[in-house]
Parts: structure tokens; sequence; C-alpha cells
């Protein structure tokens, strides 16, 4: 995240905390932090492997990740 005044950065952090805290914090209450941290480490992977993004085509962030990488070495060589 960028100082403040410069919102270059921040809007992408904003928006994942956003949603994390929709998608899955708000929705429960933890009895301990190692419960949260779970919980929270659970939702990344899952948000990461499995939850489909409109703004990727409906893919997920690792099948992205996966194209751009592959793509990018074919412009390498």
């Amino acid at each position: 995240m960028s100082r403040k005044g410069n919102c270059w950065d921040n809007a992408v952090a904003e928006s994942f905390f956003k949603t994390i805290k929709y998608e899955c914090l708000n929705r429960y209450s933890f009895e301990s932090y190692n419960k949260l941290y779970k919980s929270i480490e659970e939702y990344i992977k899952w948000y990461n492997t499995e939850r489909l993004h409109s703004f990727l085509d409906y893919r997920t962030p690792l099948e992205m990740e996966k194209i751009l990488t592959k793509n990018k070495y074919k412009m390498v060589a």
C-alpha cells in the first residue's frame, strides 16, 4: 500500500480486504486467534485457486498467473 494521499496501489488491497470481510470474516465469530488465522488462510487459498473472477474472464488468479507467465516466456524466446 502506498503513502497517504497516493492511491495507485491501494485500490487492489482495499478491494481484497472488502471482499474477505464480506465473504468470510463478517459471517462468523471466532473463538480464538488460531481459528481466525486458519479461516483467513483457508479463504486466501480458496480465493486464489477456486474462486472465479469476472475481471479475469471467469478464471482463478492462479490460472491467470499461469497464462501470463507462459505468455511472458513465449515473448522472451
